[in-house]
């Protein structure tokens, strides 16, 4: 049985008149948040697919519009033990990236689902890598980039190791499933260097954002992007100009219409400072340059609005979240203030949603705060053009902040964020839209019921224009709820 949750919601452009929202779930499942996995997978030809796990049974669930499962597929050609489920959809087919734990080692594969979720050739082995001496997993091994047009796939390995990473790529033929192509590299760099999320052109480019690691606050003094196409032989290494600044979070976001990649940071002027504003750049896909790099200062009356007693220190602890492009060349910044602290006590805590785990024993008790977003509208010359706060605080222990954070819903006509106030006896969904004047509305989903599920909105998947799916839990089970705007 479908069920039904009526609420407001006021902004998003041209639905700020319409009527009342439904929000539908989807029927309960069996599930154990300590031992299972979920997916929110996407529509492929106007069905809705999710994955989820129980046990060692990995089921593929379809829903129609109301959300009423019409099918389950069970995945039996995964093995025991799987590390890490990425699902790329097609309009009439399914990609699937999984890792699985086999002994020693985690071997990276690649399936295809046609479009009712049915196993169409045998999986493909890409690679694998050994784990550490017990066989434990500790750190990322394998990851992979897709272009928005899904006609370029790399599965790739960037191991850093100090100064040092070592790069293994693959790329993919996605309808012939097999490697067409094997890059393998070592970058080295003066000081300790990491790497982000790797970047897909629809031309085919494939770009690792790389940066140093230096200091007490893990601040960057060197940014780049490495660039290889598939004929090439090796990267291509293309520095942003930041002269003696100092950048926090990275965050870069590609633009396949204008051939562009959009960066953006906090900056610092001292090694261990605080953070004095917004640095953004351009990187022209075409001559592969960066360009129009502006360093915008934090004004007074932001850093007061943070209601912080030390000013100088209050956006340090705010991280880019998303990069978000206008038509017009500006920008809009989303970023959280979050953070990790420890408890030390003889009678431990519980956290608020404390049934999802064992009790905590430990006189060590990590606490997950995650607070305030912040949006910041910049024009294409950029001019600050507004900003606001979204207010929360979102506390928990020993949980990872699974409840915590938000899902991001962008229109086009606007922005939603998604999340849970813990402000009440219950928690409480929070919708918080964003015009395009910067013009803030909310709406709340009152949890009524004792029976009302847990919302994890950070697992949200914006599923289409106006919609976005985010799991639900319930003791030891799952439910989805679908927002439709």
């Amino acid at each position: 049985m479908i069920r039904c949750l009526m609420i407001l919601l006021f902004a998003f452009g041209a639905i700020a008149n319409s009527d009342a929202q439904k929000v539908l779930y989807s029927d309960y499942a069996p599930y154990d948040i300590r031992t299972s996995n979920i997916v929110i997978v996407g529509k492929v030809n106007g069905v809705l697919y999710t994955f989820r796990s129980y046990g060692k049974d990995f089921f593929l669930d379809a829903y129609n519009d109301g959300m009423e499962k019409t099918a389950t597929v069970i995945l039996d050609f995964f093995p025991e033990r799987i590390y890490k489920v990425k699902f790329i959809p097609f309009e009439q087919k399914i990609l699937v990236l999984y890792q699985a734990q086999e002994g020693t080692h985690i071997i990276q594969y690649v399936a295809m689902l046609d479009d009712k979720g049915i196993l169409q050739k045998n999986p493909l082995k890409v690679d694998e890598k050994k784990t550490g001496f017990f066989g434990t997993v500790d750190k990322e091994f394998f990851t992979s980039a897709v272009s928005e047009n899904r006609e370029h796939i790399l599965v790739y390995s960037a191991m850093e190791h100090n100064k040092t990473i070592n790069f293994t790529g693959y790329w993919l033929d996605a309808n012939l499933m097999k490697v067409t192509k094997k890059i393998k590299q070592t970058y080295k760099a003066d000081d300790v260097i990491t790497s982000a999320a790797g970047l897909m052109s629809n031309t085919g480019i494939f770009y690792l954002p790389i940066y140093t690691i230096i200091g007490n606050r893990n601040f960057s003094d060197e940014y780049a992007l490495l660039a290889i196409k598939k004929e090439e032989a090796a990267f291509r290494k293309i520095n942003l100009s930041i002269g003696d600044k100092f950048l926090e979070y990275p965050f870069q976001k590609i633009d396949n219409i204008n051939h562009k990649i959009h960066f953006a940071s906090f900056y610092s002027a001292k090694r261990n400072g605080n953070n004095e504003g917004v640095v953004a750049a351009n990187f022209d896909m075409d001559s592969a340059r960066f360009a129009n790099t502006r360093f915008m200062p934090f004004d007074a009356q932001l850093r007061e609005e943070t209601g912080a007693r030390r000013q100088d220190r209050a956006l340090n602890d705010f991280k880019i979240n998303q990069l978000l492009v206008k038509n017009d060349g500006g920008f809009v910044v989303a970023a959280e203030e979050t953070y990790i602290t420890t408890h030390s006590s003889y009678m431990p805590g519980m956290s608020f949603y404390s049934f999802y785990y064992t009790p905590i024993v430990s006189q060590s008790i990590r606490e997950y705060h995650y607070n305030d977003v912040l949006a910041m509208s910049y024009n294409n010359m950029g001019e600050k053009e507004w900003h606001t706060f979204l207010r929360k605080d979102q506390y928990s222990q020993e949980d990872g902040g699974m409840f915590s954070s938000y899902s991001l819903l962008n229109t086009g006509g606007g922005l939603g964020f998604l999340f849970n106030d813990f402000n009440s006896a219950r928690s409480r969904i929070q919708l918080s839209s964003i015009d395009a004047e910067g013009k803030v509305n909310t709406s709340f989903m009152d949890a009524g019921n004792p029976d009302d599920p847990d919302w994890l909105p950070r697992l949200g998947k914006q599923v289409d224009n106006r919609e976005i799916v985010v799991p639900c839990l319930r003791k030891k089970q799952i439910c989805f709820a679908k927002i439709v705007l």
